[in-house]
């Protein structure tokens, strides 16, 4: 018989917050020590791009001899883009040119982005955003003469596609249980214990690793026109007579209902799972229906929706209780191994609308000082095209945007599109990453009220690098 454990029946029960509340069966008390600063309100929001963002066709470069060098090692991806006609999204007179106040770090090199990408250049432009270079899993730093050589310690399963999701969300291969959301969020909960731990980690998407906690786990919510369930206070389920209204309320006391007698260890966490998931999702239900709807007009994409969810329940922060919370959403379709030149800007105007309505939310909500979003990918891609697409890669550049971001600058490093130097592997032009996802975590972490004691605890290699901080996120907020 397999050994079935108690956690792995009750995560095994129902869906959305039913499934991810769960979390409020586990002891919630941690030791004293942590010092988290909670006072006020933050969120964090991850964008997980799933597939591997090709980082050369999202961060372009933009002066004349790098644009031609980028040209002449992917011949194929520009002539597929029709690069030399005047209405090419990928014809340099097109591109929209970034304006980094720290260019000078770059010699002279200048890069842009697609039209596709609007709303992340005018983030950038006003200073709501910035970019990080050359970003991905690493144990150590790590030089291509340590891969030649073969003394790298290298994250283990480099370029598969689940594993590298892992590791960005949990510095482990697929299979690991706890994300560095997670963390973080045990260590906010453990420091603030009248904060509502059910509705302090969301996911509007699948329920993958980033969230999970030892204490704390995912709330998952839907988005789009779907709405969570609310079997007692909505008439549909049960009708509108006095009778349904009896039915109704037998209904809530069998939901609440804990003192079952004979019953197991596991029927009883079941029974209690079941109470404790009903109410909160009775709760969260009850809160949103009574906000005023949002102004703010969100693209009808999937990503669009996912952010009008995260937005109307930071709307009703006050009515859940909770000064810290970490949002999860998600996009698929990155991995182009082909037809990269229709795929990928599609992708990017999803993004980058969302997030332009999302940055306006927050404006509406008056909260964008006290909110991060931020991007991650499973990797980059390889800087050599195959054809009419790109292939797996390692380190990439992601978005970060908020009120309290110190945008317009591009931070860590974008090499020059030169697949034969130290900045690429020998294979197809892989990016090594010069800057870890520990250090791009413990910069958020910090601004989120983590000191460092609590970062070191949460992020196993942080240790292995000279600076935890990267310098894009303010104090300010709260």
């Amino acid at each position: 018989m397999a050994n079935i454990s108690r956690r792995h029946v009750l995560a095994g029960m129902g869906t959305a917050g039913f499934a991810t509340s769960l979390g409020t069966l586990k002891n919630l008390g941690m030791s004293n020590a942590w010092a988290a600063e909670t006072s006020g309100y933050k969120a964090m929001v991850c964008i997980f791009l799933k597939g591997g963002m090709d980082a050369a066709d999202t961060i372009i470069p933009y002066d004349q001899s790098s644009y031609d060098q980028l040209k002449s090692v992917r011949p194929n991806l520009f002539d597929t883009y029709n690069s030399d006609r005047s209405e090419s999204s990928r014809n340099r007179e097109n591109l929209l040119r970034l304006t980094p106040s720290n260019s000078g770090d770059f010699g002279g090199r200048e890069f842009g982005v697609s039209t596709q990408l609007a709303p992340i250049h005018n983030m950038f432009e006003t200073g709501d955003l910035a970019v990080i270079g050359n970003i991905g899993p690493l144990i150590e730093p790590t030089a291509r003469t340590q891969l030649e050589n073969g003394t790298a310690i290298l994250p283990p399963r480099l370029f598969s596609h689940n594993d590298q999701q892992a590791t960005w969300m949990s510095f482990g291969v697929e299979g690991v249980n706890r994300g560095w959301g997670g963390r973080f969020m045990d260590t906010i909960s453990a420091s603030a214990p009248n904060q509502n731990p059910v509705f302090s980690a969301i996911s509007v998407t699948s329920n993958d690793v980033f969230l999970a906690g030892e204490q704390v786990n995912a709330f998952r919510i839907s988005f789009g026109n779907v709405a969570e369930p609310s079997l007692i206070n909505r008439q549909l389920y049960l009708g509108y007579t006095s009778g349904d209204d009896a039915a109704r309320s037998k209904m809530e006391a069998f939901l609440e209902k804990r003192d079952f007698q004979n019953r197991s260890i596991i029927q009883s966490d079941i029974a209690n799972a079941t109470s404790n998931a009903f109410l909160n999702t009775e709760q969260f239900v009850d809160a949103k229906q009574n906000a005023i709807p949002l102004t703010t007009q969100f693209p009808d994409t999937a990503l669009g929706g996912q952010l009008k969810s995260v937005a109307e329940t930071m709307q009703i922060r006050h009515h859940l209780n909770v000064s810290r919370q970490m949002f999860y959403c998600a996009m698929e379709g990155f991995d182009t191994h082909s037809d990269q030149t229709n795929k990928l800007p599609e992708l990017h105007e999803e993004l980058a609308g969302a997030m332009g309505a999302f940055r306006q939310a927050m404006l509406e909500l008056g909260v964008w000082d006290n909110v991060v979003v931020f991007t991650a990918s499973d990797f980059g891609r390889t800087l050599i095209d195959n054809g009419n697409g790109t292939d797996h890669g390692w380190g990439g550049h992601q978005f970060v945007a908020g009120g309290s971001v110190q945008g317009r600058r591009i931070y860590g490093e974008i090499p020059s599109p030169e697949p034969g130097s130290s900045s690429y592997t020998q294979s197809r032009g892989r990016l090594l990453p010069t800057t870890s996802v520990d250090q791009y975590a413990a910069t958020l972490g910090g601004w989120f009220g983590l000191d460092s004691a609590e970062l070191r605890a949460t992020l196993p290699n942080i240790n292995n690098f000279e600076t935890a901080d990267l310098g894009f996120m303010s104090s300010s907020g709260s």
